[in-house]
C-alpha cells in the first residue's frame, strides 16, 4: 500500500490546493465524491496514474484504494500506463465514423507509424481510440491530452496539429 507521504508520489501544493477546492464542493463527509477531479489533477501533474499514485489520491480523500482504482480503470480519460507527451484520442463512434473518423484514423496511423493504443518510439505521441465526446455535430473530433478538442477534422488539419505539437 502506498505511503501518502512518499516524496516520489507527493503532489505539488498547487495540485493539492486544486483537489481541496474540488473537495470543498461536497459535504465534509463526502470527500470521495471529488475522486474524478482529484485523479484528473494528479494525472495532469504526473503524466499518468501509476497504481501508487491512485492509492495516494485515495488516502488523501480518505477512501478505499479499490474505489479509486475502479474509477481510474473505468473511464478512458485516465491513463494507468505511461503515455506519450501528446496523447491524441480520436472519437470513432458512429457519428464521427460517418463523418470521416475512419479516414482520419488511417491518416494518423500512417503519419505517426503507430496504431491505436501505441506510443511512438520517441515517446512524443500516443494514439488512442475514444468513445463519444459529446460533440457529434462537430465530427470528426479528437482530444489532445484530454483538454483540447479539435473538431471538423480533415487530414490537412491533422497534419497542421501534428506540426504544431513538434
Amino acid at each position: 500500500m502506498a505511503n501518502p507521504d512518499s516524496n516520489s508520489l507527493r503532489l505539488s501544493q498547487e495540485s493539492l490546493a486544486l483537489i481541496d477546492a474540488e473537495v470543498a464542493k461536497y459535504p465534509a463527509d463526502r470527500k470521495q465524491s471529488a475522486v474524478m477531479a482529484a485523479l484528473r489533477i494528479a494525472q495532469t501533474e504526473k503524466g499518468w496514474l501509476k497504481s501508487e499514485l491512485v492509492e495516494y489520491v485515495a488516502h488523501y480523500l480518505e477512501m478505499p484504494p479499490i474505489a479509486a482504482y475502479e474509477v481510474a480503470t473505468f473511464y478512458n480519460m485516465y491513463d494507468t500506463q505511461p503515455v506519450g507527451r501528446h496523447k491524441i484520442t480520436l472519437c470513432t463512434n458512429l457519428p464521427c465514423a460517418l463523418m470521416g473518423a475512419n479516414k482520419i484514423a488511417e491518416h494518423l496511423k500512417q503519419k505517426l507509424g503507430i496504431g491505436f493504443g501505441e506510443t511512438t518510439e520517441d515517446g512524443r505521441y500516443t494514439l488512442k481510440e475514444g468513445e463519444c465526446m459529446g460533440t457529434c455535430g462537430d465530427a470528426p473530433v479528437c482530444l489532445h491530452n484530454n483538454h483540447v478538442m479539435h473538431t471538423h477534422l480533415t487530414p490537412e488539419q491533422v497534419d497542421e496539429l501534428l506540426d504544431n505539437l513538434k
